[in-house]
């Protein structure tokens, strides 16, 4: 089992920035970062690898900077030129497995409880 806290959400305008984190409980070999709006499916923005591998979402590429401290067991989001089609609830998630579809909810294993970020206009 993996425990994952996530904060670092919050309120700002557009064009702001925030920096998410997650504690994990230890070490995954996959980590990575997705968000859900009301009444939407839950997507993926960006994953890491133990390699150090990345992958981000068209919508924020750019924008977005996943990132992880192994010695800390934490994971990174840094949030760049916010827009409002940003705001959502985003979660950490986590995976034991490398060869993984990166963006693919399905594909982890462990949750964390979210933390809201609200971008206005």
């Amino acid at each position: 089992q993996v425990q994952l806290v996530e904060s670092g959400g919050g309120s700002v305008q557009s064009g702001g920035s925030l920096r998410l984190s997650c504690t994990a409980s230890r070490y995954t070999t996959s980590m990575g970062w997705f968000r859900q709006a009301p009444g939407k499916e839950r997507e993926g923005v960006a994953s890491i690898k133990s390699r150090g591998i990345t992958t981000y979402a068209d919508s924020v590429k750019g924008r977005f900077t996943i990132s992880r401290d192994s010695a800390k067991n934490t994971l990174y989001l840094q949030m760049n030129d916010l827009k409002p089609e940003d705001t959502a609830m985003y979660y950490c998630a986590a995976s034991d497995r490398l060869s993984i579809r990166p963006l693919e909810p399905n594909a982890y294993d462990y949750w964390g409880q979210g933390t809201q970020v609200t971008v206005s206009s």
